[in-house]
């Protein structure tokens, strides 16, 4: 059977109406406990790597995570996927989101994903539709994000209740129309009432808070989009917000705090330890907040076999 590629899976969780989770490596070391995890769940999964988590964590490089992803050998259950490429990242410095996603697309990377979401919306689409094209050359999909998920940016926020009453940062639907028809991007990142995990000083060993999502706002971007859904910041999201958003289009959810925090918890006192908690956190992700053991026939199905939406 031909191998589907990155494209193909989101249209077919799209179209079963379940989702593939992505899982964050901020550290090389957690890659192997994901990957084992995935396979023992018969779950398919994405191998995520944000920009930050190579400043910020240890990551390392972009190169190096492909070569450790080679290693693992778990093609049949992930695909490798280049995470948030700030335009302007978190500390409000101009990257070379150009240059560094390119390199992603030259090493193999499955899916890459450039994130605009701090520019205006004609920026946005300018620097997404940029992206799209040299990406699209290669047959790779890309991933964007319009509105804002708080919580990467240091500094106080407000409170998470007034952010979520006032819809403030949340993506525009006739927006949404528009940036998806202009840019030709294959997935989109949206703000319904996600929050990102903390990721400086003492505040990214904090318990997130119970986010919630508006599903009748995502139900209207999808109405107007009708491409797959991307939900990030997906730790701490109450589980009744999260399967009603697979309904509503969500067909990749972002996880990182969940087994970012168990590992760094044990990293101290032996890899082997550390590795443990990611194994039991990914399973927990898998089988408690997702409810998707077993998915990985229904994603890795060739198109026209007969699934249906």
């Amino acid at each position: 059977m031909p191998e589907l590629d990155s494209r193909q899976l989101m249209a077919n969780a799209l179209g079963a109406r379940t989702v593939i989770p992505a899982f964050n490596i901020p550290y090389l070391a957690m890659m192997e406990p994901v990957v084992e995890a995935l396979r023992d769940a018969n779950c398919f999964g994405f191998i995520a790597v944000a920009r930050l988590e190579f400043i910020k964590f240890q990551a390392r490089s972009i190169r190096a995570v492909r070569e450790e992803y080679e290693r693992r050998n778990g093609r049949h259950y992930t695909r490798l996927h280049l995470d948030h490429v700030p335009v302007i990242d978190e500390d409000q410095q101009r990257i070379q989101f150009v240059a560094e996603i390119s390199e992603a697309l030259e090493l193999g990377y499955d899916s890459v994903m450039v994130d605009g979401s701090r520019l205006s919306l004609e920026e946005n689409i300018v620097a997404t539709k940029n992206i799209v094209e040299l990406a699209h050359a290669r047959k790779v999909p890309v991933e964007a994000e319009l509105g804002a998920v708080m919580g990467h940016s240091d500094g106080p926020m407000p409170s998470y209740e007034e952010l979520f009453a006032s819809g403030q940062g949340f993506t525009d639907p006739e927006e949404a129309r528009r940036f998806v028809h202009e840019t030709g991007v294959d997935w989109l990142s949206v703000a319904v009432g996600s929050v990102h995990g903390a990721i400086t000083g003492a505040k990214r060993h904090e318990h997130k808070i119970a986010a919630r999502l508006n599903l009748g706002h995502l139900g209207r971007i999808f109405e107007r989009t009708a491409i797959p859904l991307v939900l990030h910041g997906g730790t701490g999201i109450r589980k009744e917000f999260i399967l009603g958003g697979i309904q509503q289009g969500i067909a990749k959810i972002n996880i990182a705090t969940a087994i970012r925090q168990p590992y760094e918890r044990r990293m101290e006192d032996s890899l082997t330890a550390a590795g443990q908690a990611v194994y039991d956190a990914t399973r927990a992700v898998i089988r408690e907040d997702l409810e998707i053991e077993n998915s990985a026939p229904i994603i890795n199905r060739p198109a026209g076999s007969g699934q249906s939406g």
